[in-house]
């Protein structure tokens, strides 16, 4: 759990050099994973090959590019280890490929269209997409699959994928398999929730949820747990304050001095005992917008 900790500390730097477009000390933060010993739940869990690639796609510094390289080179063969031999996987039709098989059947039909015989490149590969950490659960439940479609369409609502270089199939498979571990069935509950989050995800008014998650700033965990609230859009959060602070305030005024009064009927119980108070909230040249609360009920309520 330590571990998990250090390197989402260090994922979330390099994120925020990535979204500052300032890479200063991203060296000392990719040394720093290089002395940590990287499990495959750790890769899983906090996503950081994609903060180390996005790094190094940004820096111009040849150090930083080398080191982030040789990071995920490794991260790649641990990836490798787990899944078993790449020919196998190809055999099963797993979604999950092997890398180096896709490189090299890519090399193999440039060469045959332009006439050359295939040959192993000599300068060294490029590295691996850093989306392909880890490789998406695999399920042969037609309603998690049927999920999981509907969540890619979700988080392909507009281009910011493809400017994350991230693929989308593994990270909705990511976020469904976080959600039906929680439920452990695709009941009422498990549908609803991937409703909730396919909505948000898709919402041309919050942006920032969908470039979040894209990102890596918002874990596959934790978009699976997030509630209504902490999915809003900023104009959404910002209304709701606003509301709040108003219910406040008109709770304050109605207790706060008042003068009472028999002229006002409550609608609710219709009593006569009140306590109004006055207040300039508009322009001065605008009458005062008096408040009455019941003494009877507690019923509010206002006018001008």
């Amino acid at each position: 759990m330590a571990q998990n900790q250090e390197v989402e500390r260090i994922a979330k730097k390099l994120d925020k050099m990535v979204h500052k477009k300032n890479t200063d000390g991203a060296l000392d933060l990719l040394r720093e994973l290089k002395d940590i010993k990287m499990s495959l739940e750790t890769l899983q869990s906090t996503r950081v090959g994609m903060s180390v690639n996005a790094v190094r796609k940004q820096s111009s510094e040849e150090e930083v590019q080398t080191l982030a390289k040789g990071l995920i080179k490794s991260w790649k063969k641990l990836l490798e280890g787990s899944d078993g031999k790449p020919e196998q996987k190809k055999k099963d039709g797993s979604p999950v490929r092997s890398l180096s098989s896709s490189r090299d059947s890519s090399c193999s039909e440039k060469s045959t269209m332009s006439g050359e015989t295939p040959t192993t490149p000599s300068s060294p590969a490029p590295p691996p997409r850093v989306t392909s950490f880890p490789p998406a659960p695999v399920t042969t439940d037609s309603v998690r699959n049927k999920c999981r479609e509907l969540l890619v369409a979700a988080l392909q609502t507009d281009d910011d994928h493809k400017a994350a270089d991230v693929d989308c199939e593994h990270l909705a498979a990511q976020i469904e398999d976080q959600i039906f571990q929680e439920f452990k069935a695709t009941d009422m509950k498990y549908k609803s929730r991937l409703r909730s989050r396919i909505s948000n995800l898709k919402d041309q008014k919050n942006p920032d949820l969908r470039r979040g998650v894209l990102s890596g700033d918002i874990s596959p965990q934790r978009i699976a747990r997030m509630t209504a609230e902490e999915m809003a859009s900023a104009e959404l959060k910002q209304i709701r304050e606003d509301l709040t602070k108003e219910s406040i305030r008109e709770h304050q005024l109605s207790k706060v001095g008042g003068n009472e009064t028999d002229m006002f009927i409550c609608n609710r119980c219709h009593g006569k005992s009140c306590t109004y108070t006055q207040v300039q909230t508009r322009s001065a040249d605008e009458p005062m917008t008096t408040f009455v609360v019941c003494n009877s009920c507690g019923n509010r309520w206002k006018f001008c």
